[in-house]
């Protein structure tokens, strides 16, 4: 096999370990979900209800080619986000195990391991949609990388010396702001965050806090109203 598929949920003692696939069962979730019969579906939705919509396409990333598909009920179906495009573009030199929060469909991971093919990279989300296409995309390139169901950090082991993220803007500041502590408690000394958001969606901000928190952070990108701010432990 070229990918590993595994998902580290909470199990009873006698209960058989659990796979990436699209049979998850649902764990509570910390991200606030829109209620009402007619409110639209979040992507960071455990189990979308939506039809599916598969979509394939292909994308050129710093001169490789790279083949995807989504579906509906995931962030940006119709296109790799610019903002993870840019922050992928933007990473310095990379090592060892890397963590990919809120991978989506996967494009962070993929575009990543199209620059650093020897990382050990490990994808998390909440959405199992979204997940299984990570999986699928992965493997579609032809890369290595685990999967993990998660809502936020809960299912997360061990350290890594980089956490990756396009946080989840509409789950709200108290979740993002947790979500960049909890990935601070996940680094190893000298680790680093890097993460990309908007200027209007208040990156601003969000770089005072991490300053607070990090032994240092700075905006290494700014492009399109995007901006890439990387922390170090």
């Amino acid at each position: 096999m070229a990918f590993v598929k595994r998902a580290r949920l909470p199990q009873a003692e006698d209960s058989a370990p659990m796979r990436v696939s699209r049979a998850w069962g649902k764990a509570p979730s910390r991200f606030p979900h829109p209620k009402g019969a007619f409110m639209p579906e979040y992507y960071y939705t455990h189990t979308p209800n939506s039809e599916h919509e598969e979509r394939h396409f292909t994308s050129v990333f710093m001169g490789k080619t790279l083949a995807f598909e989504t579906d509906a009920g995931v962030f940006s179906k119709q296109h790799i986000d610019p903002g993870s495009e840019i922050l992928c573009k933007s990473l310095p030199e990379l090592h060892g195990r890397v963590l990919d929060m809120g991978c989506g469909w996967g494009a962070m991971t993929v575009m990543t391991l199209s620059r650093f093919p020897s990382l050990e990279v490990t994808m998390a989300d909440v959405n199992e949609r979204a997940l299984d296409l990570a999986v699928r995309n992965v493997q579609k390139n032809g890369m290595q990388a685990e999967a993990v169901l998660s809502d936020g950090f809960a299912n997360i082991e061990g350290e890594f010396d980089a956490v990756i993220t396009n946080p989840p803007i509409r789950a709200g500041k108290a979740v993002i702001y947790q979500m960049f502590a909890d990935a601070k408690a996940h680094l190893a000394d000298g680790g680093i965050l890097v993460l990309v958001i908007r200027k209007q969606q208040g990156a601003p901000s969000a770089l005072k806090y991490l300053k607070e928190l990090y032994a240092e952070a700075e905006t290494i990108e700014r492009d399109g109203g995007y901006w890439v701010i990387a922390c170090r432990k």
